[in-house]
Formats: C-alpha cells, sequence, structure tokens
C-alpha cells in the first residue's frame, strides 16, 4: 500500500499510459494499461522480476488493493502472457518516450529550474541466465550479459534514466546519441541549467565530446591509458605523486601542459588531460575547459555514482 501511495503521488503508471500506444481492439480489453503498469511495478519492487510471478499475484489481495481492485470481489490482475505481450509492444520511438518519462519525473523534483547539473553516466552488468535476445558475452565481467546504461543526479542521488542495452561496451556513436536525446529533453524545459556529465573512461568518445563542446555541455571523461599519454604525462605524474605523499593530501590535480589537443594518445578536439592522485593510483581525466575552471569535482566520480546506484 505504501508503494501505491507513493506511485500515485508521483503519477508514474498514469504518465506511462498516457505515452504508450494502446493498438488492442477496445472491445475486447479487460485490463487496462494503467493497470498492467501498476502490477509490473509492484510486483518488481516487491522483489518479483519475473513476469511469471504474476500468476499467482494476481490474485493477491494486497495487490488487487494497490492496483484500486476490491481485495476479495474484484477481478484478478493481469497474467504472464498479457504482461509478455504487453513488453514486446513497444516500437523504438514508444520505448524512447517512455524514457522522457523517468526524466520528467526527475525534473519535477525541482522546484525550480536549477543553475547547474552534474549527472553521472555509468553502466552496469546484468548477468542473464540463458540466451536471451542481445544478451553477449563481456570479456570485462567475464559473464554474458545486459549492460544498462545508467544516469543519475549527483546532487539528489536519484535515477535520471536508465537503458537497457546489449553487453557491449558503447561506441562514440552510442554515447552521442544517448547524450543529444537527453540534453534535448531537459532542454525543453530548463533552457538555461549548466549541464555537466561524468563518466568512465570508454565514455570519453570524440563523437561524444565534440557534440558535448559544440552544445556548450561540460564533461569530465576519464581517459583509457596509453602508452604515448603516459609518456606525455609521466613527469607530471611523479609530481603529484611526491606532492600528495609530503603533504598528506587526500588527493591532488594537476594539468600537463606538454599534453596538448594535437598529442598522441589524446582523442581530437579533446582538452589537455587532468591527472588526479588519489590513495594509491593516478588516474588522467580529459575534461572541457569550463569545467576545468569551474571545480575539480572529478575525483569522486566513481565513488558517487557507485552509492547512487546502491541506493536504487
Amino acid at each position: 500500500m505504501l508503494l501505491a501511495m507513493a506511485e500515485r503521488r508521483l503519477g508514474l503508471a498514469d504518465n506511462l499510459a498516457r505515452v504508450f500506444p494502446d493498438r488492442r481492439d477496445p472491445t475486447r480489453v479487460v485490463h487496462s494499461l494503467v493497470d498492467m503498469f501498476r502490477a509490473r511495478m509492484f510486483a518488481i519492487c516487491c522483489g518479483y522480476e519475473d513476469a511469471d510471478d504474476l500468476d499467482h499475484l494476481r490474485s493477491d489481495p494486497a495487490f488487487k488493493l494497490a492496483c484500486g481492485r476490491l481485495p476479495d470481489t474484484g477481478r484478478d490482475l493481469c497474467s504472464q502472457p498479457t504482461l509478455s505481450r504487453l513488453e514486446n509492444a513497444p516500437r523504438l520511438r514508444d520505448v524512447i518516450r517512455l524514457t522522457y518519462i523517468l526524466v520528467d519525473a526527475w525534473m519535477d523534483s525541482y522546484p525550480r529550474e536549477p543553475a547547474s547539473v552534474t549527472l553521472d553516466i555509468d553502466d552496469t552488468c546484468d548477468v542473464v541466465h540463458g540466451h536471451q535476445q542481445l544478451s553477449l558475452f563481456n570479456a570485462h565481467y567475464d559473464e554474458r550479459c545486459f549492460l544498462p546504461i545508467h544516469v543519475y543526479d549527483t546532487e539528489k542521488s536519484r535515477p535520471v534514466a536508465v537503458v537497457l542495452r546489449p553487453g557491449k561496451t558503447p561506441g562514440g556513436v552510442e554515447v552521442r546519441a544517448l547524450l543529444r536525446r537527453l540534453v534535448r529533453h531537459i532542454r525543453t524545459r530548463w533552457h538555461n541549467t549548466r549541464i555537466t556529465f561524468r563518466g568512465d573512461g570508454h565514455y570519453a568518445r570524440p563523437e561524444a565530446m565534440a557534440w558535448c563542446e559544440t552544445n556548450g555541455i561540460d564533461y569530465i571523461f576519464g581517459l583509457s591509458g596509453t602508452k604515448p599519454l603516459a609518456r606525455k604525462v609521466d613527469e607530471v605524474a611523479d609530481d603529484i605523486r611526491t606532492r600528495r605523499a609530503i603533504e598528506n593530501l587526500r588527493f591532488c590535480v594537476a594539468i600537463p601542459r606538454r599534453a596538448t589537443r594535437q598529442s598522441p594518445g589524446i582523442a581530437n578536439g579533446a582538452p589537455s588531460p587532468v591527472l588526479r592522485r588519489r590513495c594509491s593510483a593516478s588516474t588522467s581525466v580529459s575534461s572541457s575547459p569550463a569545467s576545468m575552471s569551474a571545480r575539480p569535482s572529478g575525483s569522486t566520480t566513481a565513488c558517487i555514482a557507485r552509492a547512487a546506484k546502491q541506493r536504487i
């Protein structure tokens, strides 16, 4: 019942049903889209992520009451085959519209347009059991999995968007498309908000960084280690290692002067890398010029992203 109260306050099921095209014959509809969305969401939140569980939960008095039906005499909820048809019905454009509903829910959490937001973008290994469509073997995780992308608001630790995708590292065109769609939707309501993206090294793609710079979006991305890049920043890296140890600093940040945009190992269009030394490891970070001058907040990117995902 607490889930039902929270859902009705946010209006998630109603908003999802509003943008979801119902292609069924109206004269034969038994379960409305809103009821099916609610049944699926409540089951997942209660730990019943498999649609097969609805074959038993559909007559549960608590679930029926949460979905607005009488617990004893009300019609049972939808079954697994009905939910499976629902989940396979949307097309690509429908899925994009459904994703925007979650983005709108995040934007509604702000009483007014914020001056700036910082969004962490990261992916999570979602291990599959079997050979589901688009499940691939990922050598990094040594698992057959999906690799959904998560976007979180660092200030409020709230989810902004989640994109289910194959179990492979995203390419530059895919990252650029995700950022472009997300930013364009945010700009429909927040016209002046400063947006900063933070992510790991596989998001530091030339296509994504070039698009961000062209459209006035700040970014702080990690840089994958390469031998040419290591040679360019070795002197500065040794200096900040020594300085952090002598001054007993939690982390230390430096900008190599010799590593320019045209240096080997640095993506075309990317600014000079920023070196950070924290605890016992050095990391190269590629940042847009504005984000470098504004705040060296990239030193906590991974920690904040993991903490936000653990809260969900």
